[in-house]
């Protein structure tokens, strides 16, 4: 049925801003989805809207002040329009303390925007329906296209129950809970048939995915890579331990698979990876690691590492990028510590500085730029397959297998796949022609 216009005859239009990880961007995708086929007009977040939605992350100090601006900014934009704030800044925070706020969500109910759009215009009475205990069952939400992208998120689960000691995201996002293996074979098989050539398995924490259907991530990519169709499969991000033998097996028997994993390393210190609560050490970090590179011997490996973590000393950071070197990751995304309430970290003793901090950040994203073009470099004279991602008049850009940004010196159509060799390294380019 044909939604109600306003009285002046246009459509509601609404602006969404997605911050923060690929679950918040995949979640953004389906709510965009929900107000078009119920006849909302989607805009850009900048412009003039009657609603805007912010889906927030919390998992800094910064996470939590660029999502204040951008609610500020869209109450400044439209003082009359519907503010919805969702995400895991809302399940942080409970309450919020900003005027203006119409609508407000954790992360539950995401799924049940337009009905909940349908009670404030009715009412114009505040809506609260934030989580005030851990979440238990995965929300379901299903896409069949990406239309700004030319690959596609799938989520397939969601929640944290490993409780590392800095990290806020379990209290925010509740328990392991996965997307019945059924319904996620079907959301791809539909995307693949809309014409995206690269998928993109994604989760608060995605290896675990099947700990509450009793089943496995291993047992899923196995049914994924069977799709017709299927080009490129890429995993988000995945913990070291949970790269099993039987995980392994399905890489090195599938070239559907990327040449690419990012795996969390957070420390290169024993002792500091013991106060973060990590589950693994060096010792056995690097050992998985070498098993990935036996079946995978060019396979780009990046990682995310924490800085100033409370205790860390220079040592233990000159330790760090020491590891980093020998692991030979292809790029490290660098996060300073950042204490967040309720984590074991926020109460340690011995916090670092932020002026350490930032020294130290600075040091190791320089170190991540040497690391990435060395990786770059040994690409020269290789034959890749690009998907395009970006078509100019006189040259694309995309990415390979290996998750390297080519520049392709000639005009190719978007999200297609482009065969060209690597010719140079123009930071942060791989040049090809």
């Amino acid at each position: 049925m044909w939604r109600e216009k306003e009285s002046s005859g246009k459509m509601r239009s609404v602006g969404i801003l997605s911050l923060g990880c690929k679950v918040n961007t995949y979640e953004s995708e389906y709510i965009i989805q929900e107000l078009k086929r119920n006849h909302y007009e989607v805009k850009d977040f900048t412009d003039f809207c009657d609603v805007y939605i912010i889906n927030t992350c919390t998992v800094t100090n910064a996470s939590d002040s660029k999502s204040r601006k951008m609610i500020r900014s869209a109450i400044r934009r439209n003082p009359d329009a519907c503010i919805v704030v969702m995400g895991c800044f809302v399940a942080a925070k409970k309450k919020l303390d900003i005027e203006g706020v119409d609508i407000t969500l954790g992360n539950q109910n995401k799924s049940k925007i337009v009905s909940l759009l349908d009670e404030w215009f009715a009412t114009k009475q505040k809506v609260e329906k934030v989580d005030e205990v851990p979440l238990r069952t995965f929300e379901n939400m299903y896409i069949d296209a990406f239309p700004s992208r030319t690959r596609a998120f799938v989520k397939i689960q969601d929640g944290c129950e490993n409780f590392c000691s800095y990290c806020i995201i379990p209290f925010v996002r509740g328990k392991c809970r996965s997307k019945e293996k059924d319904v996620v074979l079907k959301e791809i098989h539909s995307l693949v048939q809309h014409g995206y050539l690269e998928i993109v398995l994604t989760g608060i924490h995605t290896g675990n995915y099947g700990v509450d259907l009793h089943t496995n991530f291993a047992s899923l990519l196995k049914e994924i890579v069977k799709i017709p169709g299927l080009f490129r499969l890429r995993i988000s991000s995945i913990e070291i331990t949970e790269l099993t033998d039987e995980v392994l097996d399905v890489i090195k028997e599938n070239k559907v698979i990327v040449d690419h994993l990012h795996i969390p390393l957070q420390a290169g210190s024993d002792s500091v990876l013991k106060a973060m609560m990590r589950k693994y050490d060096l010792k056995e970090y690097e050992e998985i690691l070498k098993k990935i590179r036996r079946i995978r011997k060019d396979i780009s490996i990046t990682t995310d590492v924490i800085v100033g973590f409370p205790g860390e000393t220079e040592e233990d950071f000159e330790e760090t990028l020491a590891v980093c070197k020998k692991f030979q990751f292809s790029k490290i995304h660098v996060f300073p510590y950042s204490k967040r309430e309720k984590t074991k970290a926020a109460n340690m003793p011995n916090q670092v500085s932020s002026d350490v901090k930032k020294t130290r950040a600075k040091r190791l994203i320089a170190l991540s730029q040497e690391l990435e073009t060395e990786y770059m470099k040994k690409q020269i004279g290789k034959k890749v397959e690009v998907l395009i991602e970006k078509e100019g008049d006189k040259e694309s850009i995309g990415h390979t297998s290996n998750y390297l940004l080519v520049k392709l010196m000639r005009k190719e159509p978007q999200n297609h796949v482009a065969t060209a060799v690597i010719k140079k390294v123009e930071y942060p380019y791989c040049i090809a022609e």
